[in-house]
């Protein structure tokens, strides 16, 4: 059958239309609750989270509707990161854990992430059956066996407690000025306070959510504003979160940005130096640079690509017993700390190479030139292929043949959005805008056809 209903991080779209409904929500919580639930038993249970978006309140009630149908209890938490709902759904012992987020995206759009009983996204193969649920429906629990819901008052401070402890023991922050950027979104508590808590001083910034401000001109996708920030307060260093903050960027003390790459060539460099760094290599996805790769051949250590995705970057890291991956657009993956990626887990770990190194974060925040990248978006209606026009195709094989021995191209659809992702990568800037423009020009005109 294969995944229809879910894409690459779970299932997403604009609020109150499909595949986001209220109704959708609840047979996902129903489909969800029985796949959990198989065995007919008491006592099975599910945390849920969100982020700030307005809607969040309707899918967090459509799903504990659909969830308790069938038997399950649900523990609802409130804002918090994704990664504390990683977390948490381990430590809490809960078969199912749900992120009600849509990430990086703008308010209107919102999301459902489900996470398996070790604190891990679920695999396709769960996916597709909860799919199948969702298509077929399910009974319903019993009258006298429907499920309860309570709130869970302190499950952010149980992840504050999580993060303060992947910061080195005995080690402090105090003396150091940090910017940080929440977005808007989930982390607008939980990431001042540990930062605070482990001695900085903290420039809070999106911090204010008001259910249609999350990653609005802030945040990851927007660190223009912390960049200024850490110039006009004199910080030693920024750290920007998206939405549901399981992204990262970094700006050093000159307002320069340093994105997923830069992160984790420190984090992959310091960790090999130090023998941490699990199997000699680094784990991320075909969007990384070039640039990335040759900085790793160069220190004796291997970059592993997977298909774009974090939940891919973490299949590859289970099976090949890697420690440390991630992606450009600023997931970190250490799964040492975490199930899945935390930005403001990979921000300490920045932070606590600063504190060892006694170096600034300019000096840390780019240790690599990267190769010259062009990466466009062109949006395409719901039905549509662009990627199948003959003229599309006949442009494709052309750019392949120019950056031939000379660069790389990636061309792929958006598993969250539609959108064609058109990349390539080449030192002759002239030549690889050239290449991206004329790809994009072609999918604009298969779109509009």
């Amino acid at each position: 059958m294969g995944r229809t209903l879910f894409g690459t991080d779970g299932v997403r779209g604009k609020a109150n239309e499909a595949p986001m409904t209220a109704e959708m929500a609840l047979k996902l919580g129903a489909a969800a609750g029985r796949y959990f639930r198989r065995d007919g038993s008491n006592g099975h249970r599910v945390v849920i989270g969100k982020d700030t978006r307005l809607s969040g309140y309707m899918f967090e009630n459509a799903l504990t509707a659909g969830l308790t149908s069938t038997g399950m209890n649900v523990l609802l938490l409130g804002p918090v990161p994704t990664p504390a709902v990683g977390y948490l759904t381990s430590s809490m012992r809960a078969d199912l854990g749900i992120m009600i987020s849509a990430s990086h995206n703008p308010a209107h759009d919102n999301g459902i992430k489900f996470f398996g009983p070790d604190g891990f996204k679920l695999s396709d193969e769960a996916e597709e059956e909860i799919e199948r649920l969702v298509e077929r429906g399910v009974e319903p629990a019993a009258a006298d066996n429907i499920g309860r819901a309570r709130r869970i008052d302190d499950g952010r401070f149980r992840y504050v407690e999580r993060a303060k402890a992947s910061f080195p023991v005995g080690a402090s922050l105090a003396g150091l000025k940090v910017v940080v950027d929440c977005a808007n979104g989930a982390a607008y508590r939980t990431a001042p306070e540990v930062l605070w808590e482990l001695g900085a001083e903290v420039v809070p910034l999106g911090v204010s959510p008001n259910g249609y401000n999350i990653n609005d001109n802030c945040g990851s996708t927007s660190p223009q504003a912390a960049a200024a920030a850490a110039v006009a307060h004199g910080a030693d260093v920024g750290i920007c979160l998206d939405g549901d903050a399981d992204r990262v960027m970094i700006i050093d003390e000159t307002g320069a940005i340093a994105d997923g790459d830069q992160v984790m060539a420190l984090l992959a460099a310091r960790w090999g130096d130090l023998g941490l760094l699990k199997g000699g290599a680094l784990v991320a996805t075909v969007m990384s640079n070039l640039g990335l790769e040759r900085f790793l051949e160069g220190r004796g250590l291997r970059l592993e690509r997977t298909g774009v995705g974090d939940r891919y970057v973490v299949e590859r890291m289970r099976a090949g017993g890697f420690n440390l991956g991630g992606e450009q657009s600023g997931h970190i993956v250490m799964t040492d700390y975490a199930t899945t990626g935390d930005g403001l887990l990979a921000g300490i770990q920045f932070l606590a190479a600063m504190v060892a190194t006694g170096q600034r974060a300019s000096a840390l925040a780019r240790s690599f030139e990267p190769v010259p990248q062009m990466l466009k978006n062109v949006r395409y209606a719901a039905g549509q292929d662009p990627l199948e026009a003959a003229q599309v195709k006949a442009r494709l094989e052309a750019a392949e043949a120019e950056l031939a021995g000379k660069g790389r191209l990636l061309i792929r659809k958006s598993g969250t959005e539609p959108l064609i992702r058109v990349m390539a990568e080449c030192e002759d800037e002239g030549l690889l805008k050239r290449v991206v423009d004329g790809i994009v020009a072609e999918v604009e005109a298969a779109s509009a056809a």
